[in-house]
């Protein structure tokens, strides 16, 4: 049986509603059928978690339900069915698939082998499985069922840092050094982290999450300088530290930001979102300038999941934001599949790319910078997204280097850049990229044809290799270099050294 070992997580107290279930009732919650009495408030405002089946050890009692956050008058509880008050604690998360039959002795015997080599030791605080758990939690995702036994905390070391006491920890300069940052003397990604994994020392008991950066900043730091970057830093912890929302903040990196708020409805979180990135807009150095913001926002029941894991969905979240000119906003949802998802759509808009000419190939004359002489061209790629906005290399080529997608750019480049050769007669090489993700036999076949086709020779081609991902055959990669080679092609040599011309088209570029 393989167990994916998701996190540890806290719960604060909770109202669970419930109803109880029989045999059949278990039966049909791993078939993926829960009753409308709990299932219609999936989603619902409040919620800790989904629907799942839970074993109350106090009650002795399994049953089907949902948590929801307890007193909140926004918060439209269920009616009609039962519900019983449980007190925060710590899980211990892990996945399984759902074909596997679980009882409570499979569940016990599973987190007491999990306990013997993993001591749920933390940055911050240590947690130990209790031998009779008081709540065990199953939900139903997908094919992989998502199990939750009750910890207990063994030692708690996060109010040092979370009541700044500096003498705990040592040295005051130490201190410092670990937990705030330099340029905004603003607390950084590390003195966050305890707020995260302990909540509820700070008296938290619900949060969103929040990530975000500067849209352009290297532009301020170049065109204002580093001092009046360096204030639009400060200008946005001043900001935080103000705002009657944010529960608390840090500068984790750069221009980098992340905020633990006050959980509430996403269009009231949204317009105080809004509020606060307009209130950090300009610059003082230049009031004409304006600043904008790439953020994610991951909602409670997320949040709450993730625990000290979330700023990876708030960065992935944040990731969505491309449009330069203005500040965005992007909720993070539990479908968001940010990666998967944008490798899926770049895959299949990519012949269309192509058709419409989205995608443009530059080049620029290599130089030698010992001789002055020139000594070829090599071939770079600009994508004008839907000739609406331009999309960075890392934003596409890693992608579409996963399934071999980027043979087609790679194919379009290459055939250009042949005509290039044939209708100018040149002598002098061009250096086209080739990712080695594609390197195998039948590619040299392919590249030969594409040359030869245009009756070019094959030498004027060289090929210099990509890879945004490590190589996994560095054998197969040699035979292939070899083979290409072989055909007549030239290797790029990657320690060579020129000088470059600026780039330009294929249509202007001339040798």
């Amino acid at each position: 049986m393989f167990i994916n070992r998701l996190n540890q997580l806290y719960k604060p107290a909770r109202l669970l509603y419930y109803v109880d279930a029989d045999d059949a009732a278990v039966k049909d919650f791993y078939a993926g059928r829960i009753c409308d009495d709990i299932s219609r408030n999936a989603k619902a405002y409040g919620t800790y978690d989904h629907p799942g089946l839970f074993y109350i050890k106090s009650s002795g009692k399994t049953v089907i339900g949902i948590e929801f956050r307890a007193d909140d008058e926004n918060i439209d509880y269920p009616e009609g069915i039962d519900h019983v008050a449980l007190d925060g604690a710590f899980f211990y998360s892990v996945e399984i698939d759902d074909d596997i039959d679980v009882s409570l002795k499979t569940i016990s015997d599973m987190f007491r082998k999990i306990g013997e080599d993993d001591d749920a030791h933390r940055n911050y605080s240590d947690l130990t499985f209790e031998k009779e758990p008081e709540v065990i939690s199953i939900f139903h995702s997908g094919n992989k069922l998502r199990i939750l036994c009750s910890m207990k905390v063994t030692s708690d070391r996060a109010p040092a840092v979370i009541n700044d006491d500096a003498e705990s920890i040592d040295k005051d300069f130490l201190y410092k050094k670990a937990f705030i940052d330099p340029i905004t003397n603003h607390y950084n990604w590390n003195h966050l982290l305890p707020f995260l994994e302990m909540p509820m020392d700070y008296g938290i008991s619900d949060y969103a999450f929040v990530h975000f950066d500067i849209k352009e900043f290297k532009v301020i730091n170049e065109v204002y300088g580093h001092i009046a970057a360096n204030k639009v830093l400060c200008n946005v912890v001043d900001a935080m530290n103000q705002s009657d929302f944010v529960y608390t903040s840090a500068r984790c990196h750069n221009d980098n930001f992340a905020m633990m708020i006050k959980d509430m409805p996403e269009d009231v979180m949204r317009a105080k979102l809004e509020e606060f990135f307009e209130s950090v807009s300009h610059i003082e150095d230049d009031p004409n300038y304006r600043i904008y913001y790439r953020c994610g926002v991951v909602p409670m029941q997320t949040a709450m999941l993730s625990c000290n894991r979330v700023a990876d969905a708030g960065k992935m979240a944040q990731a969505l934001g491309t449009d330069p000119n203005r500040t965005e906003i992007t909720f993070y949802r539990d479908e968001m599949q940010y990666d998967n998802q944008w490798s899926n759509y770049l895959k299949a808009y990519l012949d269309t790319a192509i058709a419409n000419k989205e995608i443009t190939v530059y080049m620029r004359a290599q130089t030698d910078i010992k001789t002055g002489k020139a000594v070829g061209a090599e071939t770079m790629i600009r994508w004008n997204f839907k000739h609406k906005t331009y999309l960075y290399p890392g934003k596409f080529i890693p992608y579409l280097e996963r399934d071999g997608s980027i043979g087609k750019i790679e194919d379009m480049v290459l055939r250009e850049v042949c005509a290039f050769l044939a209708g100018t007669k040149s002598d002098l090489p061009v250096t086209v990229g080739l990712s080695v993700s594609r390197l195998n036999s039948e590619l040299v076949r392919h590249l030969t044809s594409i040359a030869d086709a245009h009756g070019i020779s094959r030498s004027l081609i060289s090929f210099e290799l990509t890879a945004s991902m490590p190589v996994e055959n560095s054998e197969q990669l040699e035979l292939v270099i070899n083979e290409l080679k072989a055909a007549g092609f030239k290797i790029a040599d990657p320690n060579g050294i020129y000088s470059y011309g600026e780039p330009v088209t294929i249509e202007e570029f001339e040798l």
